[in-house]
């Protein structure tokens, strides 16, 4: 009997010598996970703040389509009194030529400005997308992070009853 409670003594020790193992591999593993959490976190500060860098972007994408809306009325504004002005004053035939070379040109002007204001519009609707998309990856990064956290403390819990039954 005492042979047989000695052998059950050494396997006992050197099972509790493996669940200490164990749970200082446990322990590890959620200092590390603890460790990535934080980076994670650190990760969704930085989403945060291109987040915020995006939205500025947007601010100054939409006031810059608003300036070249406001240059695009001006030159056709320009480009209605030319007209006008080329009607009325038939004076000699090089002045209309001249005037519609100048027609011409603020038409090409306002070509590139409406070009300028769709690119803008593009970027602008891409920025949004970029943000959308940022937020979804932060969102599920931290259904992620909120997973790990709950198996560690699970893990945790069960090693420290396990280790407690022992």
């Amino acid at each position: 009997d005492r042979d047989t409670d000695k052998k059950r003594i050494e396997e006992l020790l050197e099972e509790n010598m493996v669940l200490e193992i164990a749970q200082k591999q446990s322990m590890n593993e959620s200092a590390h996970l603890g460790w990535e959490l934080e980076q994670l976190s650190r990760s969704t500060d930085l989403a945060d703040s291109e987040k915020s860098f995006v939205f500025e972007l947007n601010e100054c994408a939409s006031s810059r389509i608003l300036k070249l809306e406001k240059d695009n009325q001006s030159l056709q504004n320009t480009i209605q009194e030319l007209r006008d002005a080329s009607l009325t004053s038939r004076e000699s035939s090089l002045k209309f030529v001249e005037l519609e070379k100048e027609n011409q040109q603020l038409s090409k002007k306002i070509e590139k400005l409406q070009n300028q204001i769709e690119k803008e519009k593009q970027s602008n609707q891409d920025l949004e997308t970029l943000s959308e998309e940022l937020i979804k990856d932060k969102e599920r990064l931290q259904v992620i992070m909120e997973s790990l956290k709950a198996d560690t403390d699970r893990q945790i819990k069960d090693l420290k009853q396990e280790n407690d039954h022992l």
